[in-house]
């Protein structure tokens, strides 16, 4: 070869390799797991809590825990996810089905989706001092982002920051990090975070925070958990500490202390409740009767069914008494998922253990 030849060559070579480096670099953000199946099994073998419920528009029924995954159960066996499948991490907050069938994962550390077949991991990869326009569609989907003040929203095609508006902090120690999302009437998604909630109708905020509740008797400071608004419009706010707040309209009350659900002596705060109360509420939903359940982390579920109160805890048969998913399904079905792994259904007077 002389020497012009290798000069050629020697440049081809080089154009390779800048090649598979701008390859990498356009790629970098996005991880993808590929696997023709998990193997199955007839039990649910997990052992930390269950943070979330889902029934997709196939009818299986998703499980997300704390430490181990995603569990997928089809009516007969369950299939596992965990980060040996692809997932970004074990811990997974929230699961969602897009309007195309993927179904996607709110894990610890990243945002990841799930089409059958592939898992990706997406990366927000943003510049948090220059975060993306608030706007909102029907089919977005909204994930927590992190420790930051903020939320991503994904619209369909890209993973996008969005930073809350700055309201004073009462609390500095609460951030406004987001801890629970839940859509409701009038086009408003209402975002929980630990400092206070944010509302969203696509054109304005509405702000719950201690300094807007400064007023109010008996509100105690935030530490939001959970977050629902019911098919009659009322907020329901759970904390860890303080409670159930209800807002109906401009009237916010603390609905655990009118029902005497506050121990007298209560730090309020994240010590362990006693049994009897409802201080610590990491979950609130809705059944297809109007009434509203409660998923205390020390005390077991709560029902409100528009007059009384009812508790179930391990007295009445649950094998633990942290409740940290409420879901009902697409028949109107009631689950809930405990501190110990365990799923349970409602059957109308008790809980019964399905896995």
């Amino acid at each position: 070869m002389n020497k012009f030849a290798r000069m050629i060559y020697l440049i081809y070579l080089l154009s390779l390799s800048f090649s598979c480096v701008k390859n990498k670099s356009s790629v970098k953000e996005i991880h993808k797991s590929e696997f023709a199946s998990t193997s199955k099994t007839d039990t649910l073998k997990f052992t930390t809590g269950i943070r979330c419920i889902f029934q997709d528009s196939k009818g299986n029924y998703w499980f997300g825990t704390n430490e181990d995954g995603v569990g997928l159960f089809d009516g007969k066996s369950f299939r596992y996810f965990t980060k040996n499948e692809g997932l970004s991490d074990n811990q997974v907050r929230s699961i969602q089905e897009d309007a195309y069938g993927n179904i996607w994962f709110e894990a610890a550390n990243r945002v990841c989706s799930y089409n059958g077949k592939i898992i990706t991991n997406y990366n927000p990869g943003v510049n948090f001092n220059l975060p993306g326009q608030w706007k909102k569609t029907e089919n977005d989907l909204w994930f927590n982002a992190g420790n930051k003040e903020g939320i991503n929203r994904f619209d369909g095609k890209k993973l996008q920051y969005l930073a809350f508006p700055k309201p004073k902090t009462v609390n500095p120690n609460n951030r406004y990090a987001v801890t629970d999302i839940a859509k409701g009437k009038n086009d408003f998604l209402w975002i929980a975070t630990y400092a206070g909630v944010f509302g969203y109708n696509g054109d304005q905020f509405t702000i719950i925070n201690d300094e807007s509740l400064a007023g109010s008797k008996g509100m105690g400071e935030l530490h939001v958990r959970s977050i629902l608004e019911d098919s009659r419009g009322r907020l329901w706010i759970g904390n860890n500490g303080i409670g159930v707040l209800l807002k109906d309209g401009d009237t916010t009350i603390n609905f655990s202390e009118k029902h005497n659900l506050i121990h007298p002596t209560s730090s309020r705060s994240g010590d362990k409740s006693p049994p009897g109360t409802l201080e610590h509420v990491f979950a609130i939903e809705e059944d297809g009767n109007g009434n509203i359940w409660f998923g205390d982390r020390d005390t077991g579920a709560w029902k409100y069914d528009g007059n009384t109160m009812s508790n179930y805890t391990k007295d009445e048969g649950l094998t633990n008494n942290g409740v940290f998913a409420i879901y009902t399904d697409r028949i109107g079905e009631l689950w809930i998922g405990l501190g110990d792994g365990n799923v349970f259904k409602f059957n109308g007077k008790t809980f019964d253990q399905q896995f």
